[in-house]
C-alpha cells in the first residue's frame, strides 16, 4: 500500500503503463498468429501478405520495449524461411 503522494501517483502510472503493455504485447501476438495461420493453411500469398502486415506491428514492438530487438529479428527471420518453404 502506497503512503506518499508520489508512491501513489506511481501506482497510477504503473497501472496505465502495464495496461499499454499488454495491448501491444496482445497486438504482435496476434499478427504473428495471423502469420501462423495462414502457413498451417498452406496458403503462400495470405502468408506473405499477413508477414507484411506483421513486420511493422514486430518492429513498433521494439521501440516500444515490449519485444528485444533480436528477438523480432529472429521471429520475423523463421517465419520468412517457414513461408518460402511453402
Amino acid at each position: 500500500m502506497a503512503h506518499h503522494k508520489s508512491a501513489e501517483k506511481r501506482l497510477r502510472q504503473t497501472v496505465k503503463r502495464t495496461a499499454i503493455n499488454r495491448s501491444r504485447a496482445g497486438a504482435v501476438k496476434s499478427a504473428m498468429k495471423r502469420v501462423e495461420t495462414a502457413i498451417a493453411a498452406g496458403n503462400k500469398a495470405d502468408a506473405e501478405a499477413a508477414l507484411k502486415a506483421a513486420q511493422p506491428e514486430l518492429h513498433s514492438g521494439v521501440g516500444k520495449g515490449v519485444l528485444h530487438k533480436n528477438a523480432a529479428a529472429r521471429k520475423i527471420s523463421r517465419l520468412t524461411k517457414r513461408i518460402r518453404a511453402l
